[in-house]
């Protein structure tokens, strides 16, 4: 087998496609799956996360890897000549906030490589078009990046007022029929176009058999992230930048991380006609925001002279607001300034230890020194994500209540032998878990 190449043999042609759809913005694209090759499709199954689980044919990654240029042939083979036939994808759920389940769809492997192949061309295009507002899954960019950007406007306008949107069900009621008119727009390649209309029309695999919908795009799929990202970049991006921010009085800021997003306003008046118009702009798109967790915040900075209680303002009154797990709230810096501050949300912070509960109870017979691996990679993961500047006395809360569970659970595995608290401080000396750490350090607010 010929040697795999690394990524830098195909990054200049990503670079030509990027510039090309810089330079001509208007330009709808009409041959691009030329650039998918074997070496294309190599470059692809490296970037495909091998650990992920299996799909509805039961193939893994390493099974794949046996025969990797023969498969991988004979997919570019059938991706070019039209007879590729995507399966459906497999069914799972996951947890969400209040105790609901959140549905997944897992492609096979092979799908995932060539969604994969196909994300990368489209995302060299879609690169150059999409706007500063938009967050999620974009490279080089990142969910701390759009808390961070929001937190700066926050304070530039002093607070001001929030609207905080949840679009329901947003993966499930996305339109194919919107969806290809949006592509067609810059993308025409024939090729493309139809392996992405295969891929919405794969439908799901459940017990009962493959259905298939006229909407939705099944979140887990390597492709439906910038999907996604094309369909809110002209329903909401542009309008918003390019319609309604020039008919505003004051000043605006659109923060979007995928399908979440926030809107900073300076005045109420222009909030409110924003919020107004906007479920009629979804609306046309097939969209619709939740009735309840939509709302206008006013997020006011406290008054200079005015005190708070140990010098936070409110977390679940009308001066705070939840994005991407935190909760933004006013608080007294060192300076005893009023500053906007990040903090784990107590939904996140619920739902982590009730997984936590889940987890010990279901393991609590395994070997000490295995629990505590996967608690320890657990809890580092968490300290990752939410050791931003001012969270510490979350980080902390998490830690103890992790220790409580992981103790609980220790003491029912036998009648004989309790788990003391003398005897868990041992543990732990010998079996740490990771204290809190400040990750990120967010930049001084304006002056």
């Amino acid at each position: 087998m010929p040697e795999t190449p690394s990524s830098i043999d195909i990054s200049p042609r990503l670079e030509r496609i990027a510039k090309l759809a810089k330079e001509a913005p208007s330009m709808a694209f009409t041959t691009l799956a030329h650039h998918i090759d074997i070496d294309w499709l190599r470059e692809a199954h490296r970037r495909t996360r091998k650990g992920g689980a299996a799909g509805v044919d039961g193939q893994t990654a390493e099974g794949y890897a046996t025969d990797l240029e023969a498969n991988l042939r004979s997919l570019l083979e059938r991706a070019k000549s039209g007879i590729y036939r995507a399966p459906p994808v497999r069914r799972v759920f996951i947890p969400k906030d209040g105790g609901r389940l959140r549905p997944l769809g897992i492609p096979t492997f092979e799908d995932k490589v060539l969604q994969r192949a196909v994300a990368m061309v489209l995302g060299a295009v879609y690169e150059q078009d999409f706007l500063d507002c938009s967050y999620g899954f974009r490279p080089g960019r990142s969910a701390h990046d759009a808390l961070n950007d929001l937190r700066s406007e926050l304070m530039v306008v002093g607070g001001g007022w929030v609207l905080e949107a949840d679009i329901q069900s947003f993966f499930d009621a996305l339109d194919h029929g919107q969806l290809r008119a949006i592509l067609r727009q810059r993308v025409r390649d024939g090729v493309l176009v139809r392996l992405v209309g295969k891929w919405l029309n794969a439908g799901v695999l459940t017990e009962t058999g493959r259905v298939r919908s006229e909407t939705g795009s099944p979140q887990g799929g390597v492709i439906s992230p910038l999907l996604a990202n094309i369909y809110l970049h002209e329903v909401l991006d542009v309008w918003f930048e390019g319609v309604v921010k020039p008919r505003l009085k004051g000043r605006a800021r659109l923060i979007r991380y995928a399908d979440d997003f926030v809107i900073v306003f300076s005045r109420r008046d222009d909030a409110r006609r924003v919020m107004d118009v906007l479920p009629k702009r979804f609306g046309k798109y097939g969209l619709t925001l939740h009735p309840e967790k939509t709302r206008l915040v006013r997020f006011r900075r406290p008054p200079k002279g005015g005190s708070r209680r140990d010098g936070i303002a409110s977390l679940d009154g009308p001066e705070s607001f939840d994005f991407l797990g935190f909760t933004l709230h006013w608080a007294r810096s060192r300076k005893h300034e009023w500053v906007v501050k990040l903090r784990t949300s107590t939904a996140r912070i619920s739902r982590t230890l009730r997984r936590a509960n889940d987890w010990c109870r279901r393991h609590r017979h395994q070997p000490v020194p295995w629990q505590w691996t996967r608690l320890r990679r657990s809890l580092l993961g968490h300290i990752a994500y939410f050791g931003v500047t001012g969270n510490y006395r979350s980080l902390e809360r998490v830690r103890w209540q992790v220790v409580r569970i992981w103790r609980k659970w220790l003491n029912r595995r036998s009648q004989r032998k309790r788990m003391s608290m003398e005897r868990m401080r041992k543990l732990l000396d010998r079996y740490p878990l990771p204290w809190p750490r400040i990750m990120r350090a967010f930049a001084p607010p304006p002056a």
